[in-house]
């Protein structure tokens, strides 16, 4: 019994010992709990919606770009894309050998990604692969357990309707290269696209929009188990240019496989209609990357079809540029509309002559006449008189040789020399190299956006500008009325002097283009033939009887035209260049006669327009 009472006292005691540490480790434990999820609950929770949460950055829908009806000239096409968000894998290059396992890539495309990973910031994810197909895509949802971190979505590629015949108006977009990425890391996002040329780039700020974003929960697989937030961020706003995507069509046509370009305008707004320039290319390729093969064709091309030659290819003007120096020869009082100058087939100048064109004698003409059968000798005279600087200070205000300001970018403003300008290239200037500017050679280069604008300002007496947007997000942009234009800084007289000449070259029998006069009814087109020079002829060429038919394509002249209608109401102006085309009224004044029937009987300028809408996806 008292050995009983022994052995109860010493088992309360251990049963008080362990009791009193058990209420010590669970006292311990409740107040780490309480510490856990009362005192730093907040903390706590902020760090576990961390883990639990990742956040990244979304390219937004590039704006689309109409015509001026609202025909879709550049828009937008889903496909699916693979991206990479490094943060959420324990181990990335793990995640990438699998990936690269499932979805062979080239070796340059796994260098671009190291790269990117090793530079990106972790809220931007990393693009692996583009344009995914269905045995992709399939390959990747089997395999998810093994890729933690890899997020498949649908992407936007850009889209052109239109194809090369619309290359160089509307341009291309093409990713962001090292160097821009690195100065705006909105840029390294994937499906962010940058205009390089054409509307694309000089309205690239409104159509690129505002980045949005995607929350998702992962597991701690690093898994995506579902989105909690998305903000699509802003669309891009449509741009609607002022271009008929029919009278388009039309230029592009009857350029077909020739050399050069048509540009017409609405004379009294300055607005381009219709911008062709052939040869082209497909801009859809830019968005993907142009094949190696594709761009060595390019680069061979003669024909260079990358350059926009409405806007940047230079030409020497020829016989359209003599409007320009009777209207300087005009202003200076060294001409008048009842100057009689003589033209008996040639022009001597010390022990040099200049002969007018097929060695034809006019006899005594006046300045009407001299432009309505291009008297060379009648001009040679008018640009000696006058002097290269004024010529060149008319052709400034007649928009030529200078920075037209056009929503284009590349533009060349082309160049009309001053005796300043040879001076500082050491050039020296004598008496003939004035002569050959009046009609229109020597060192004048001009492009045909240049000489439309020419063209134009002469129909109307206003100092017109080229601009190619009409609205962007439906607002009607400056320069849209007529009324959004000063009057030209040229005697109303004078002006219509050249007109008259002008309707001479197109509705008389001896006219230089009176084939390509309109067939409308009480309609007619006014206008200027030109046939320019690329190839200075040998003494032995001239021996021979030379004849421009027969020489190699390159070195035949090129042809080109300028006209307005209708002649009593100015509307619509057009230039055309055909390389090497050899006589303008034979191969540049018919396409302008089409392009100005179209116009005139579908009347574009005229028509309402509707309203721009919002950016979207464009039908594939």
């Amino acid at each position: 019994m008292k050995r009983e009472t022994k052995d109860r006292a010493a088992f309360n005691r251990r049963a008080l010992l362990i009791g009193t540490a058990q209420l010590g480790i669970f006292g311990a434990i409740a107040g780490r709990l309480y510490n856990l999820q009362v005192a730093k609950h907040g903390k706590y929770a902020l760090l576990a919606e961390q883990n639990s949460i990742s956040e990244r950055l979304e390219a937004p829908i590039r704006g689309l770009i109409t015509d001026r009806f609202g025909t879709i000239l550049a828009g937008n096409e889903q496909h699916w894309r693979a991206l990479f968000m490094q943060a959420l894998a324990p181990d990335p290059q793990a995640v990438l050998d699998n990936f690269y396992r499932l979805v062979p890539l080239p070796d340059d495309e796994k260098a671009r990604i190291a790269a990117e990973l090793a530079h990106r910031p972790g809220y931007i994810p990393v693009l692996l692969k583009d344009y995914l197909d269905w045995p992709d895509m399939a390959a990747l949802e089997v395999n998810t357990p093994d890729l933690p971190g890899v997020v498949v979505e649908v992407g936007a590629s850009r889209s052109y309707p239109f194809g090369p015949g619309l290359a160089h108006a509307v341009g291309y977009v093409a990713r962001p290269n090292a160097r821009e990425a690195a100065a705006d890391p909105v840029l390294s996002l994937p499906g962010i696209r940058i205009g390089r040329t054409g509307a694309e780039a000089g309205q690239d700020g409104v159509l690129r929009g505002v980045p949005g974003f995607v929350q998702t929960e992962t597991n701690v697989h690093g898994q995506v188990v579902r989105q909690v937030a998305h903000d699509p961020g802003t669309p891009g706003q449509t741009v609607a240019l002022a271009l008929d995507a029919g009278l388009q069509a039309l230029a592009v046509q009857r350029l077909a496989n020739q050399t050069g370009a048509v540009v017409m305008l609405d004379a009294n707004t300055g607005e381009i209609l219709a911008m062709a320039s052939s040869p082209s290319f497909d801009p859809s390729l830019f968005d993907k990357g142009v094949p190696s093969a594709t761009w060595n064709a390019w680069m061979a091309d003669a024909g260079d079809p990358l350059q926009n030659k409405v806007i940047s290819g230079l030409f020497a003007p020829g016989s359209t540029f003599k409007p320009t120096v009777a209207l300087a020869a005009m202003k200076a009082g060294t001409l008048s509309a009842d100057t009689i100058l003589t033209c008996p087939g040639f022009f001597k100048l010390g022990d040099h002559v200049f002969w007018c064109d097929n060695h034809v004698a006019h006899g005594s003409i006046t300045v009407t006449t001299a432009l309505q059968v291009s008297c060379d000798v009648f001009f040679y005279q008018v640009a000696l008189k006058v002097g290269i600087d004024r010529i060149a200070d008319m052709a400034t205000t007649m928009g030529l040789g200078t920075d037209l300001g056009v929503d284009l970018p590349n533009a060349s403003p082309g160049l009309v020399p001053t005796l300043d300008w040879a001076r500082r290239r050491g050039i020296h200037w004598v008496e003939g190299s004035t002569v050959v500017q009046g009609i229109g050679q020597g060192y004048t280069q001009l492009t045909p956006l240049a000489l439309a604008t020419m063209i134009a300002r002469v129909a109307t007496g206003s100092a017109v500008g080229p601009h190619i947007t009409r609205r962007i997000g439906g607002q009607l942009q400056d320069g849209s009325d007529p009324g959004d234009w000063p009057v030209l800084e040229v005697d109303a007289g004078h002006l219509a002097t050249i007109r008259q000449g002008l309707f001479e070259v197109v509705n008389t029998p001896a006219g230089t283009a009176y084939g390509a006069r309109l067939t409308l009814p009480n309609v007619q087109m006014a206008g200027k033939t030109g046939t320019a020079q690329v190839h200075t002829n040998t003494a032995a060429e001239k021996q021979k009887g030379f004849n421009d038919l027969t020489m190699a394509w390159e070195q035949r002249p090129n042809a080109l035209f300028v006209g307005f209608a209708p002649y009593d109401n100015p509307r619509y102006a057009v230039a055309v260049v055909i390389e090497h085309g050899n006589f303008g009224a034979q191969t540049a004044a018919p396409i302008a006669q089409d392009m100005m029937t179209y116009a005139l009987t579908h009347d574009p300028a005229g028509r309402d327009v509707p309203l721009g809408g919002a950016a979207g996806v464009a039908p594939s």
